[in-house]
């Protein structure tokens, strides 16, 4: 049995996630370590503890959530053995993939993250925009609908394609307003404004491109041991440089999550799908693209224990 691994990003991060592992598994305790001493910050109490508000704010969700899907992996890591295949990311959660396939150590990671994080906070400040999760099948294009918002009104970009039927929109507010509008004309289920601190993964972000540039310069950074699907462009990974670069794009890109999957089950069919971390967003989006793939949710000491006898069981 081979294991693919898909890694969380922001919005997933909820408050007292991790604490069991922490509690329960030395690895997984050393690993939020690594995080809190990396970042100078005690991560760990606040996604532990909360307040929510403070674990909500990108700065310290993008660490948060990498330190999570770093636990579990710590915990998790010596069952797997060779039998990881390839892994994946959204958004944030492609840095934690880099990290599973042995590109970035946890600290590296950690502080590139947290930087990220803070990047794309202070330009949210600086430009401040919005962000909307798009849900239903639409009679037009929502390419076509941002287009014509953003001649109309401003600004807008699909930013998370998320699945056929769930696309988040990033840009300029009134940009971003006026293609909720066209969206429920053609058709939409729900159009929900999401309580982000910017207009992500859009053009908007452009300023805090050299600032993440140097930050992934300034870490060490290690060829792939397994492929990773990139959120840019849905291709498998083996370079180094070629992770950089992609990263770096990642920032005012589109997340191309439905072909990422596309890929993943193309190029990983008998595979189990393992999303590590907090929560099980990845894995219900799983089965939407790709209903044949097989799908797991790890993130507490429960579903690390079954996870475990289950790889156990099938060696």
């Amino acid at each position: 049995m081979e294991y693919v691994f898909l890694l969380p990003g922001q919005g997933s991060q909820k408050v007292g996630m991790g604490k069991d592992l922490y509690e329960a598994f030395p690895a997984a305790r050393d690993a939020f370590h690594v995080v809190d001493d990396a970042v100078g910050a005690a991560l760990s109490t606040l996604a532990f503890e909360g307040p929510a508000d403070e674990l909500t704010r990108t700065v310290n969700a993008q660490p948060a959530l990498l330190s999570h899907s770093a636990a579990v992996w710590a915990v998790i890591r010596e069952t797997v053995g060779g039998r990881l295949a390839g892994a994946a990311g959204h958004s944030l959660g492609e840095f934690s993939a880099y990290h599973v396939a042995g590109t970035l150590d946890l600290g590296a990671a950690a502080r590139i993250v947290r930087r990220r994080g803070a990047l794309m906070y202070e330009q949210g400040v600086q430009r401040p925009g919005a962000m909307a999760a798009i849900l239903g099948v639409l009679t037009a294009s929502i390419d076509d609908l941002c287009a014509r918002a953003s001649a109309e009104r401003g600004l807008v970009i699909p930013a998370n394609y998320n699945s056929e039927e769930q696309v988040v929109i990033s840009g300029e507010v009134a940009g971003v307003e006026r293609a909720m509008e066209l969206a429920k004309e053609a058709g939409a289920k729900r159009c929900l404004p999401l309580p982000v601190s910017g207009a992500f993964h859009s053009p908007l972000m452009a300023p805090a491109v050299e600032g993440l540039s140097r930050a992934l310069q300034a870490e060490t950074w290690h060829d792939p041991s397994v492929p990773v699907v990139a959120n840019v462009n849905a291709e498998a990974i083996t370079s180094a440089a070629t992770a950089r670069d992609l990263l770096v794009q990642q920032l005012t890109a589109p997340v191309q999550w439905t072909r990422v999957m596309r890929t993943l089950a193309d190029r990983f069919p008998d595979a189990t799908f393992v999303e590590i971390g907090s929560g099980a967003v990845l894995t219900g989006l799983a089965r939407r693209i790709a209903p044949s793939v097989k799908t797991m949710a790890v993130g507490t000491v429960s579903e690390v224990e079954k996870f475990i006898e289950s790889v156990t069981s099938n060696s």
